[in-house]
């Protein structure tokens, strides 16, 4: 009963209102409320108006320079001024670059919130007129309030976390997009100077002129480092479970508990102890010093290419742990009718392994994998804790050979300042990571065969 009039006012056209209705419905397109007034629902129709009054107020005062200054992202430098009265110069301030964009930024979002709430509006008094027309009771304000209480107790629940999401999600997302498009770097820095608007300029640094010749190389360095990382852990983590699992090997929970005791230091810990492992001085160089394997050190972390092959490697002692959990949970329920079948028909290990064991294995870790990939391409704690981005290369604008896009997108932003290349950066991480991330689960065995297994 309740869906099908909910049904019937959704058909309820809006100029079948405005036709047809009574004056203070009429005037609710222009005055909020209007209509909840009109149909005798004082405290919520008053609500309305308040809050439009109060928007309008704020907006008329407030807003319309807020979104001038958006535009403008200020006039008036800070600067210095000879004062005839003290006969000095004095600073004068000038306005503000940045708190000009998050200010019109957040005009614009309370702009839309009004919106939705003048769209709410217009919908209560829709309702009441359906309800006038059908000779319906109208519900009362304590009515309303026990049905958000009630069957739309969901709406309750959600307004205070979609408030925060808003302030601390939707603000910082917006204002780190707009950045992209301005020329907010170390040389225009606020409030001591401004800066403005430069449309597309930065993406065409980043992707074909000054910049272009660090973006490349570390992006490709970037995919390489993904794949490297989450294949080599997926493969020895699988093979560690296989083994511990094998028929015939004994203590298997006490190595499963070992390996598990590595996910359970905090992760910087180890990598700062890898870190004085195969420093230049560390325990590992002076070893083989002194066993007379090696005159001088081994460049662990401060050669270029046998850096990149250290960051993997340690990356496997973090991952492989997790990669074996899961894959042991895996094996413990893989259906042992298929495998005794297989072997019956004269399967060896080897081919149990690749026709029945591996591919249920990849089909239950698919997802997991396109996750853990995405997450390599941001794993900015192996490469900052180990190397730091080094070695680094005067090729690269501000960059290290092992830098990946997220720790050079940092060094963009706490060592140099370019707040409008590091927005660009993490803008095309974020569409590469979705594209791909879309891409390849799309097409991956889990998502087309759903409850297959």
């Amino acid at each position: 009963m309740e869906e099908k009039k909910a049904k019937q006012i959704e058909q309820t056209s809006y100029k079948q209102v405005f036709s047809d209705g009574k004056l203070g419905e009429k005037c609710s397109f222009l005055i909020m409320g209007a209509g909840n007034l009109a149909n005798k629902q004082t405290i919520k129709g008053l609500l309305f108006l308040l809050s439009e009054i109060g928007f309008l107020v704020w907006f008329i005062l407030k807003g319309v320079n807020n979104l001038r200054g958006l535009i403008t992202l200020g006039t008036n430098q800070q600067g210095w001024v000879f004062d005839e009265n003290l006969g000095i110069n004095v600073q004068v301030a000038g306005d503000n670059s940045m708190l000009l964009l998050i200010y019109g930024i957040a005009t614009i979002i309370a702009l839309i919130l009004f919106l939705l709430l003048y769209k709410t509006s217009l919908k209560s008094t829709k309702t009441l007129y359906y309800l006038r027309k059908q000779q319906q009771p109208i519900p009362t304000f304590a009515e309303d309030v026990r049905s958000l209480l009630d069957e739309r107790f969901h709406i309750t629940l959600m307004s205070i976390p979609m408030i925060g999401v808003i302030i601390f999600t939707v603000l910082p997302l917006m204002y780190m997009i707009s950045l992209a498009f301005t020329s907010y770097d170390h040389n225009h820095l606020p409030p001591k100077n401004l800066f403005g608007w430069v449309g597309l300029a930065n993406f065409g640094d980043v992707l074909n002129g000054r910049i272009s010749g660090t973006f490349f190389p570390l992006l490709g360095w970037t995919l390489i480092w993904a794949l490297c990382a989450t294949a080599t852990s997926f493969f020895f983590g699988v093979l560690l479970a296989l083994l511990i699992n094998s028929k015939g090997i004994k203590g298997k929970k006490v190595f499963r508990t070992l390996f598990v005791l590595t996910m359970a230091v905090p992760q910087f810990i180890s990598l700062l102890i890898m870190q004085n492992l195969l420093h230049a001085s560390g325990p590992i160089n002076a070893f083989l010093q002194q066993i007379n394997l090696i005159d001088n050190p081994i460049p662990f972390l401060t050669s270029g290419l046998l850096a990149k092959i250290s960051v993997i490697v340690v990356n496997m002692w973090i991952g492989i742990p997790v990669s074996m959990l899961v894959t042991t949970g895996i094996i413990m329920n893989l259906p042992e009718d298929q495998i005794e079948a297989a072997r019956m028909d004269g399967a060896n290990k080897f081919q149990v392994f690749r026709y029945i064991t591996f591919p249920q294995i990849l089909f239950v870790m698919a997802p997991s994998l396109i996750q853990q990939f995405i997450g390599n391409i941001n794993n900015f704690n192996v490469i900052y804790l180990l190397t730091g981005g080094g070695p680094l290369n005067s090729d690269f604008y501000n960059a290290g050979e092992t830098d990946l896009l997220v720790t050079w997108l940092y060094k963009l932003t706490v060592e140099v300042a370019d707040y409008n290349i590091a927005s660009v950066i993490g803008i095309i991480t974020f569409v590469l990571s979705a594209v791909f991330s879309l891409f390849a689960y799309t097409r991956s065995g889990s998502y087309k065969k759903e409850g297959a297994y």
